[in-house]
């Protein structure tokens, strides 16, 4: 827990970077960026059994609208109540912390919540732990960001 702490707080100097993507991303960057883009297509077709095994069952998901764990995520997605339906990824860099790596994407997100489709620009922080050689996503944040949505331009 402490290191995820950590994590985050040094996210916060390295925020100017995140405008770039990760260039010649290592083989081990290289795995998280595409664990985060499978990610994001697994949430846009609600495969929960897929993520269910990618959540840490003690993840955080921070959210516009709250804040909860695991099992509450599955059962928004599952139940279609927010729908990922998009995640479009402008940028994404990856940093590594040990046996702790942070994700950050700048994307337009079109979700359907409730019976209402919005999208928003968000830069969304991952925090994945690996264990026993197996990254799970310990948590999830999304912030919105004050630019203009990108998406259809």
């Amino acid at each position: 827990m402490k290191i995820i702490l950590i994590g985050l707080l040094m996210i916060s100097s390295q925020l100017a970077l995140a405008q770039q993507s990760t260039e010649d991303p290592t083989p081990e960057e290289q795995a998280l960026l595409t664990l985060s883009e499978q990610k994001w297509q697994w949430m846009a077709d609600k495969n929960v059994d897929s993520l269910h095994v990618l959540f840490d069952p003690q993840a955080m998901f921070v959210h516009m609208g709250g804040t909860w764990g695991t099992e509450r995520e599955l059962d928004i997605i599952e139940s279609g109540f927010i729908w990922y339906k998009q995640a479009e990824v402008y940028t994404s860099t990856v940093r590594f912390f040990g046996n702790t790596a942070i994700v950050l994407n700048d994307i337009d997100l079109v979700a359907a919540v409730g019976d209402r489709e919005v999208t928003n620009p968000f830069m969304v922080t991952e925090v994945y732990v690996r264990e026993d050689g197996n990254w799970k996503l310990g948590q999830l944040t999304f912030s919105h960001l004050s630019r203009e949505v990108k998406l259809g331009e």
